[in-house]
């Protein structure tokens, strides 16, 4: 499905029927990045699986994409298809931006799920090391860069060679332009605690034991930041459980789903 926001082509995946939930996902990757997840959700529930702004089969614009753009974006889309409430569930950078949306408008979120993402903003060191990245992703016009810089951190230390390859294939799917505009947003983007204390839907924080970017104690912090939530622990998993653990990563979604 494509909806045009603010004159630019916007993609999403859709599969299924049902009460929908949509599927945002992480940096530096694309829809595509859900699909186990996606397909099983699908024979109960309608699947909305976008490509974020600048990113996948999405147009690019220029940039930053402030986290309130791309909640934008999603709202936009939700309004076409007639999809007035959802859960929403965001990996990482699409944890992000759920939580922008959840601040915008709160009453559209049936339920929210926070996989391997963080409340917390950028720290000025962080800040500063994403607009150095955009700007060699710019300067030598590929995404390898940034594949090289992040992908090996995202896979817990036993995994396969074989998930590495399938991440970076689905990476490299992106525009060089549009990740750069992606990172210098998320350099930008507010802390989240203060909201998270507002939202009384039902949260599920899910987080990899083995995740060097959002430790357990983290974890533990973001689930006591929300008034409903609670945590689910993947074991030998770090950063992308939807590739590393996507039945124990759909157990706790359908949990959530359940609630």
């Amino acid at each position: 499905m494509h909806v045009v926001v603010d004159e630019t082509d916007l993609y999403a995946e859709l599969l299924g029927e049902g009460d929908a939930v949509v599927l945002l996902h992480g940096f530096p990757f694309t829809h595509r990045i859900w699909e186990p997840a996606a397909i099983a959700l699908a024979r109960e529930h309608r699947v909305v699986a976008p490509d974020l702004r600048g990113m996948g089969a999405s147009g690019v614009t220029a940039g930053p994409y402030l986290m309130e753009q791309l909640a934008g974006d999603l709202a936009a889309m939700l309004d076409a298809l007639g999809i007035e409430r959802a859960t929403i569930v965001g990996h990482s950078l699409g944890g992000y931006v759920a939580l922008a949306f959840a601040r915008m408008y709160d009453a559209r979120v049936a339920r929210l799920a926070l996989v391997a993402s963080r409340l917390v903003a950028d720290t000025p060191e962080l800040a500063a090391s994403r607009r150095e990245l955009a700007a060699r992703i710019e300067d030598e016009g590929t995404v390898e860069v940034a594949l090289d810089e992040f992908l090996p951190r995202l896979i817990a230390p036993n995994g396969s060679a074989t998930l590495l390859d399938a991440a970076r294939a689905i990476a490299r799917e992106n525009n060089p332009a549009g990740l750069a505009a992606v990172l210098r947003g998320m350099a930008l983007r507010d802390d989240a605690h203060d909201i998270a204390a507002e939202l009384a839907m039902p949260v599920t924080v899910i987080a990899g034991a083995e995740d060097p970017i959002v430790s357990i104690d983290e974890a533990g912090d973001i689930v006591r930041s929300f008034p409903n939530a609670e945590l689910v622990v993947l074991e030998r998993v770090a950063h992308l459980p939807m590739l590393e653990d996507p039945l124990g990563l759909e157990r706790a979604l359908r949990g959530l789903l359940a609630r």
